[in-house]
């Protein structure tokens, strides 16, 4: 293997793919990273703290984004996203569309075309708990840290506000779409998940019922840069929840929806239950559950989280969750299966446990590849110089996919020769 001769492409700019991106260029591969995103960081970016440190993701994120400015042989594309794929292992030709930024390598960050900026936008970083300007840095952290302009929403003479406030000529209202043809030996897919429209679930309530939140939203509430400040508030009406119930399952392990267990929802719901409590001891968490997964060293946390005076832990599945007439509580209906009874219980806030889903479900990748009936990627029948890693291959959590895709990247380098 002569690392300096490979050319490694990886599709997807988030923790997986930054890992398996970094760990190939490091060895001495040139490394291209495409991601359809504005920033770099995946879903990892929008989390308060993520295990097995319960650090907020900034330290870890941080320390990559570092690694790439320092390291000449990383290449990448924001709003990006591959469109053909041609050729084979050693020698494939790469088709990338990078769709209009309208802002140029001379943003500063100064904020001057959000301030003149007159269109706003759903902010989709927060989950649409809150909205930002057309004109908008992705978060306070974003790598590149450059603003963006939402064309979709632009309407009269916004842009040209945006173009005349900045002073640095960073603003580029005439971009248009690029086509990149890149010439690769291998082929790392990292364009890992989303979460399942749990809409999609009618007796849950989410979108129906005020104050029944996705579990990636309650992450977002609880980050100190989310759309609270950090501050956990229900959505109705800013209050602080003081009963919040958590279910578990929302859609996973269930046929009508998502047949397979997501892996990591009984620890979010853990770990969120502790931004409760730390938010304000004095409130109560209540997580709904089928059973509880905590994998080897989680199981201590699972403890620690179950010994908490103001946690309760049901088994049971819910099955009905209704607006309280007249009020913005929310009514849990469930079975408690170790009693037997029917649960009835009224809570300022609940939080679904979304599951989580393959980005090929709904962006199958432009090669013939073969998936499982949930939208997985089959590893064992990619092409020769093609590799998936992370949650493309099944559900996994922050740790297990930057294993897998350390993988990814030796694999990546030694299954063929290095173009000469």
């Amino acid at each position: 293997m002569n690392a300096e001769k490979r050319k490694v492409l990886v599709i997807g700019g988030g923790i997986s793919g930054l890992t398996a991106a970094l760990e190939a260029a490091e060895a001495g591969a040139q490394v291209v990273i495409t991601e359809k995103a504005p920033y770099l960081g995946g879903r990892v970016a929008q989390l308060h703290r993520y295990f097995p440190k319960l650090c907020p993701p900034t330290c870890g994120l941080e320390i990559n984004f570092r690694r790439i400015k320092e390291n000449p042989n990383v290449t990448f594309y924001t709003m990006a996203e591959v469109t053909q794929i041609s050729g084979s292992a050693g020698d494939f030709e790469v088709t990338v569309k990078v769709n209009p930024r309208y802002v140029n390598d001379r943003c500063v960050g100064c904020d001057a075309c959000a301030e003149a900026c007159t269109e706003w936008r759903v902010n989709d970083f927060n989950y649409g708990l809150d909205k930002t300007k057309a004109a908008y840095l992705p978060f306070d952290m974003a790598f590149p840290q450059k603003y963006v302009i939402d064309a979709s929403v632009c309407t009269g003479d916004c842009g040209q506000k945006c173009l005349e406030a900045c002073k640095y000529e960073a603003i580029d209202l005439n971009m248009k779409p690029e086509t990149l043809k890149i010439k690769v030996d291998s082929i790392i897919m990292a364009g890992g998940w989303e979460p399942y429209d749990i809409a999609k679930a009618d007796n849950l309530g989410f979108g129906k019922v005020a104050n029944v939140i996705t579990n990636m939203q309650m992450e977002r509430l609880a980050a100190a840069n989310g759309p609270t400040g950090g501050q956990i508030l229900r959505p109705s009406d800013q209050a602080p929840p003081k009963k919040v119930a958590f279910v578990q399952c929302a859609g996973s392990r269930d046929e009508n929806h998502l047949p397979y267990c997501s892996y990591i929802c009984c620890m979010a719901s853990l770990k969120q239950a502790t931004y409760l409590r730390e938010k304000d001891p004095e409130a109560e968490a209540y997580i709904f559950y089928i059973d509880i997964r905590s994998p080897g060293r989680y199981e201590q946390f699972f403890w620690k989280v179950r010994d908490d005076e103001g946690v309760h832990l049901i088994r049971g599945k819910v099955a009905k969750v209704e607006q309280e007439p007249g009020t913005g509580n929310v009514t849990i209906v469930a079975e408690d299966t170790a009693t037997g009874d029917k649960v009835r219980m009224t809570f300022d806030m609940v939080v679904l446990a979304a599951g989580m889903v393959p980005s090929t479900k709904a962006s199958p990748f432009p090669l013939p590849l073969s998936y499982t009936p949930d939208g997985f990627i089959v590893q064992e029948l990619l092409p020769p110089g093609i590799f998936a890693v992370g949650t493309m291959k099944g559900p996994l959590d922050v740790m297990k996919s930057n294993e897998d895709a350390t993988g990814a990247a030796l694999k990546s380098l030694i299954s063929v020769g290095g173009r000469s």
